[in-house]
């Protein structure tokens, strides 16, 4: 049985979609959690250490506290409350945490620094996985032991104001609520106003005991327009007053014999330089956390913040609300919030934390009495039963009090060790999963490479000996293998790994699709080592040689590959592809200079080579040459400009960059010129293929694209005032996009036309310019507005070199795929992305846009992410119709099955790395956070592929 390349291409990428999918369940661990399925109670809490007889009590201590607020606010940085911004706008506060009766602290969020995790953390006291990332558009309910579940149970009355997040995880526990949708952004102003509106009804009434109040205009601030947008400094000033209001309401209802309130200010998370958060950078990580409480002694000048862990709050509200504490909670209480009750109420408090982490602990770890935290924990009760003894005797002396300060001290030790080491123990990673999923990957790896010179040759056709392999014994043979493995798995592990939980038709389904690929994959193997009489047949473009383009090309792919290894290439991994995409271009100009200069024969007919619209009738030899010559000069210049623009990756994401400076207030007029300047650009590199209805089309959408970044306030019109009233532009980007679907599907009927109704080549290659043209349209919207040079530098780039350079030299269509690959990852990080989840720009999603819808909102964040690689591959399969000679047929097929294997060879190695180094330190900051991107980037080339697919038929009939 013979298959198309393109055929065989895309089944390959399908069933290594299939395996990574499998591999990320495995990989992905659930956090650490408690075996007891019941939540704690307050009758089931361990009694004081002491003596037997001394009949100790077994209930919480009594609450420190009367009514609490929590003031959370979205993306709420350190440096805004305790820098120079919370000093300018936020005075209120500032003046109550240098002088008032006030706790402060920066609290560290564990990555991933995303709102749905960080809100778990808030509520549980657990670190959440790392594939809570994906889960953060859909919450489910909460089911783990929680504060909230547990405030609920002892008779506390609850009312909730703000992210709708909270609601989705804690349904029908709060008594008075009100939910605004999150993932609006372009919403700064109603999100909050929605939240404020209640507050005075609410602060007179007298039915609740805590109140949480979740503001999101800064966060959508930062995703709009950086930490430094001019906006943030009024935001921050009426959250300032927000938290007057409710200060001052709290303090005045206190009257004497009734227990203090207590006031908490946090962030979830924090935000990057950006403005957008998800990673591991100290501005996303490092937040505020204040508590306000007159329980609290005032204080005679500013402090130093104390760091501690975000997850130490649970603890410490527990405690001080007199609830038991959740029990998957790894935070330590905050100890200087109960500096003012009695020693042995301190030392009753750190003992229930004790008791609750050393029995986590014990539930997560077989070892855990070899723990340091745990032998700790022992010594530390027992030096409580003394002090305790000591105490029921009536000794008051100061020894009695040296010692609880000693015992105070070792189980502050205790938690402290035993905290470490739950945080290292993160989750149980799924081996089988992983396992099987990293084998349906390596598999699809080798069909490829075994399968490549088939692929590759004229015919462009794999030869599969599916009967053969599908009927034979060994395929019968490791059919009951697999099957056996898995049974002896799942009978040793029960439960715990996902593939036992399959039903057994998908397991069946799952097991055979394996051993079918085994076999094929040996049938093939056999074929290549098999001695044949018959000469190999050669692949296209094959000279017999490797010049030292290919030389370069194959280093730096396999390079590239084995420089995933190290976390600091991970990190860095832009500053690979932009040596890479230097080096090319030197060797693209060597190439030149000897087809122009060394070679002493006529320059080859290149009319053969080219589409219609590029044959150069009225340009000369001469004219072509020196055109030829300064490509590589002109692509290298225009991508060294086009690096400037955004600082990524981690080492030096925090310099200044030109974006920072176009982006600023005062840069405006620079930033407008630039933007209409290369919208200029990308009509007139566009519109030469374009029908004049697309021009029309076109023309218009990229008014309506400045026109609605005029309406936001990124830009200006000559007659604009800077300081006039923004809208959300939706209207305008609405106008957009009806050009945007104009113009696909103007493409999208002439390829249907080529491809079901009349052979035509030229009609095919139309249509594609035409959907990559619509593509185009839809990069300019999303863009960033100082991200618009790079549109027009990467379709710079793709003219210049079409024309004078992949077929002047007549590279192959392998050659010309690697160099679309390589670019469109350049391009990639030329937009500010990065291998961290917080770079990817989330307001994209929002355009046009006026209440969250989830469909578009996906697939707008993901094209605006991968616009780069995705412009490239499309210009790629236009490229490759466009050519008229005789290789022209099978080029769809050769470009991709090079795309499968471009994206194949570092997926697969990426994943046996990251199995290899599951337990390095740097797993979830960088590592894991990179699997993500590779995976998205392999559904990405996918979808591609099946449409280069798509494009690779025949026509069924022709009129």
């Amino acid at each position: 049985m013979k298959v198309r390349s393109s055929v065989f291409a895309s089944l390959c990428l399908i069933l290594e979609i299939c395996g990574i999918a499998l591999f990320l369940r495995g990989f992905f661990p659930a956090p650490v959690k408690s075996s007891f399925t019941l939540k704690s109670k307050l009758s089931d809490q361990p009694a004081e250490p002491g003596p037997a007889d001394a009949g100790n009590s077994s209930k919480v201590p009594p609450a420190l506290f009367n009514r609490v607020v929590v003031l959370l606010i979205d993306a709420l940085r350190e440096d805004f409350v305790y820098g120079a911004k919370g000093r300018r706008f936020m005075p209120y506060t500032r003046s109550l945490i240098e002088r008032g009766s006030s706790l402060s602290f920066v609290a560290k969020a564990r990555p991933p620094t995303v709102t749905m995790p960080r809100i778990k953390a808030l509520t549980t006291g657990s670190i959440p996985g790392f594939i809570d990332v994906v889960m953060n558009l859909n919450s489910a309910a909460l089911l783990e032991d929680n504060l909230i579940w547990q405030a609920r149970e002892a008779g506390k009355r609850l009312a909730f104001f703000g992210d709708d997040t909270w609601l989705r995880l804690f349904p029908k526990h709060f008594k008075l609520f009100d939910g605004t949708t999150s993932f609006f952004v372009s919403d700064y102003t109603e999100v909050d106003n929605n939240v404020t509106r209640h507050l005075d009804a609410v602060l007179k009434w007298h039915d609740w005991d805590i109140l949480i109040l979740h503001y999101l205009g800064l966060d959508h601030i930062g995703h709009l327009s950086g930490p430094h947008s001019s906006l943030v400094g009024p935001k921050l000033i009426e959250m300032d007053d927000v938290l007057k209001k409710i200060h001052t309401s709290l303090i005045s209802e206190e009257t004497e014999g009734i227990l203090p309130n207590l006031l908490v200010l946090c962030g979830d998370h924090g935000m990057s330089e950006t403005g957008s958060h998800g990673g591991s950078s100290e501005p996303e990580v490092n937040t505020p956390l204040v508590l306000l409480s007159s329980a609290f002694g005032r204080k005679a000048g500013l402090e130093k913040p104390e760091p501690v862990e975000q997850v130490d709050l649970v603890p410490t509200l527990a405690l001080g609300l007199g609830l038991p504490i959740p029990q998957n909670n790894v935070g330590r209480l905050l100890q200087s919030a109960f500096q003012g009750t009695p020693l042995r109420q301190q030392l009753r408090y750190l003992h229930l934390n004790a008791v609750q982490l050393s029995l986590l602990l014990k539930d997560s770890s077989p070892h855990f009495h070899k723990e340091e935290g745990h032998e700790l924990f022992r010594v530390a009760q027992k030096s409580h039963a003394n002090w305790v003894k000591l105490y029921l005797e009536g000794n008051a002396s100061e020894v009695l009090l040296n010692v609880g300060k000693k015992v105070l001290k070792q189980y502050l030790d205790a938690l402290k060790a035993m905290n470490a080491a739950l945080s290292r123990q993160l989750g149980k990673y799924d081996m089988y999963s992983m396992v099987l999923g990293m084998v349906l990957i390596l598999q699809v790896l080798l069909l490829l490479l075994l399968a490549m010179p088939e692929a590759l040759s004229g015919a462009a056709e794999v030869e599969l000996l599916l009967g053969p392999s599908l009927l034979s014994l060994p395929f019968f043979l490791l059919c009951l293998l697999a099957v056996a493995v898995h049974v002896l798995v799942c009978t040793s592990v029960g439960a715990l790994c996902f593939p036992c939980n399959l039903h057994w038709g998908v397991a069946i389904v799952l097991f055979t699709a394996a051993s079918a690929g085994l076999c094929l994959l040996l049938g093939l193997a056999a074929r290549r080592l098999a001695p044949t009489g018959r000469p190999a047949t050669k692949s296209a473009g094959d000279s017999g040689r490797f010049s030292e383009l290919d030389v370069l090309l194959l280093a730096g792919s396999v390079g590239h590959t084995l420089s995933l290894a190290a976390s600091s290439f991970i990190e860095e991994e832009h500053q690979t592809w932009y040596f890479l995409l230097n080096t090319l271009c030197l060797v693209v100009f060597q190439d030149v200079c000897r087809k122009y200069f060394r070679e002493k024969r006529p320059p080859a007919d290149d009319g053969a080579l080219l589409a219609p619209h590029d044959k150069p009738a009225h340009s000369s030899s001469s004219n072509r040459k020196w055109l030829a010559l300064t490509t590589p000069l002109i692509t290298l210049t225009s991508c060294r400009l086009l690096r400037s623009l955004n600082q990524t990756g981690v080492q030096w994401a925090h310099l200044p960059d030109l974006g920072h400076w176009l982006t600023s207030s005062e840069h405006k007029g620079a930033l407008s010129l630039l933007a209409a300047g290369s919208l200029l650009l990308v009509f007139i590199l566009v519109q030469r293929r374009c029908s004049l209805v697309s021009k029309i089309a076109l023309v218009l959408g990229l008014l309506g694209v400045y026109s609605y970044r005029a309406a936001v306030g990124n830009v200006l019109f000559p007659w604009q005032q800077d300081g006039r009233d923004l809208s959300k532009g939706v209207l305008e980007a609405r106008f957009v996009y009806v050009f945007v679907l104009g113009i696909l599907f103007t493409g999208a009927k002439d390829l249907l036309r080529s491809q079901v109704a009349v052979a035509d080549g030229g009609l095919r290659s139309r249509g594609l310019w035409e959907v990559y043209a619509g593509l185009v349209l839809l990069a300019a919207l999303v863009s960033r507005p100082h991200n618009l040079p790079v549109l027009s530098g990467c379709l710079l780039i793709q003219v210049a070199m079409t024309r004078f350079i992949w077929r002047d030299l007549q590279y192959d269509t392998a050659q010309v795929t690697i160099m679309h690959y390589w670019f469109g990852q350049a391009f990639f990080y030329f937009q500010g992305n990065s291998n961290n989840i917080g770079t990817v720009d989330i307001s994209a999603g929002f355009i046009g846009l006026e209440t969250y819808v989830e469909a578009p909102a996906f697939l707008l964040t993901a094209f605006s992410t991968y616009t780069g690689p995705l412009l490239w591959t499309f210009h790629l399969a236009w490229y490759l119709t466009s050519r008229q000679d005789s290789r022209a047929v099978p080029s769809l097929g050769h470009g991709c099955f090079c795309l499968a294997l471009l994206r194949s060879m570092p997926a697969a190695a990426y994943i046996i790395m990251v199995t290899a180094l599951r337990y390095h330190l740097f797993i979830w900051s960088v590592f894991s956070p990179k699997l993500l991107y590779e995976s998205a980037h392999t559904l990405v080339i996918t979808v591609v592929c099946l449409f280069f697919t798509a494009m690779d038929q025949k026509p069924t009939m022709r009129l």
